[in-house]
């Protein structure tokens, strides 16, 4: 065989062992539950820690972790005393690209418990509204770390009412006999022309009239007194519970989240200069 095609298997096997190496994934082991995670960012380390009763929500963020997905990502939003959110890539096709040879889906069915709540320090799926969303699947990428503020009972009353609200929507929004009235709602809401948006309206003032009356003879949540105490002394985003999935804590790193959620934003909550995650990692389990 001469030199020069000798040369071009060797090239061509070459790009075949590349392309393979892509297109891998690195597979989740036993050992990796009991892991936490450190994101690496460019204000400091933050060590997270994942629940194991929420494990769509587990394996995805281990998936995420272990493949380099989160590489370069963007702290995108960014509000004090609420929260810091990450999912922006600053490079969003080799972000998709990625997704795709990963077999990363967009969503992550919801797994909403009484258990765990946005404490100070919570890790949270973010998602798109119930309108589009009906179902809070969480998107499979973009989350948050709860900042918080410190809430008193009569604040904690009234973020309790707006859960329950929140939570009757959705039930209107889901019940069988109203799905006729739901999809007209999402049909009329995509349109720009005039008519459609009045539509929009009333359809938006008759689902909340059933709201109020499944507000009537729903069971309502209330917060435990550990979470009343806990949202008193410590702080979180009461308002947000039982709606998005909560999946994990910070373990250590809280006065890193506290210096990005202190940087100067524009007027869409993005930092003026890019805060990001460098890198990510699987390590030993430190002690809470």
């Amino acid at each position: 065989m001469s030199l020069l095609r000798r040369l071009c298997y060797a090239v061509f096997f070459m790009a075949i062992f590349s392309a393979c190496q892509s297109s891998s994934i690195t597979k989740l082991r036993k050992s990796d539950f009991e892991k936490d995670i450190e994101l690496v960012t460019s204000k400091g380390s933050i060590v997270l820690r994942l629940y194991d009763d929420t494990p769509l929500s587990r394996n995805n963020f281990l998936t995420l972790v272990k493949n380099g997905l989160y590489d370069s990502i963007q702290f995108h939003r960014v509000i004090k005393s609420f929260m810091i959110q990450a999912g922006e890539p600053l490079n969003e096709e080799a972000l998709d690209s990625k997704k795709k040879s990963h077999g990363i889906p967009e969503v992550i069915p919801a797994e909403i418990t009484s258990t765990h709540f946005h404490k100070r320090g919570a890790l949270g799926a973010a998602r798109m509204g119930d309108d589009v969303n009906p179902s809070r699947n969480a998107s499979s990428i973009q989350f948050y770390i709860v900042q918080g503020k410190k809430f008193t009972d009569g604040s904690l009353d009234q973020a309790e009412e707006r859960v329950n609200k929140q939570i009757a929507y959705n039930q209107v929004i889901n019940d069988p006999a109203n799905k006729a009235l739901f999809e007209q709602l999402q049909e009329s809401q995509n349109s720009r022309t005039t008519s459609s948006q009045q539509t929009y309206t009333d359809l938006k003032k008759n689902l909340e009239r059933l709201t109020e009356e499944r507000l009537k003879t729903m069971e309502h949540f209330t917060y435990s007194a550990a979470q009343r105490e806990t949202y008193k002394t410590e702080g979180g985003a009461a308002h947000l519970d039982q709606n998005y999935t909560v999946f994990g804590e910070v373990i250590s790193g809280m006065e890193i989240v506290d210096e990005i959620a202190a940087v100067p934003t524009n007027s869409r909550d993005k930092p003026l200069d890019d805060i990001l995650i460098l890198s990510t990692h699987l390590i030993k389990r430190q002690n809470p």
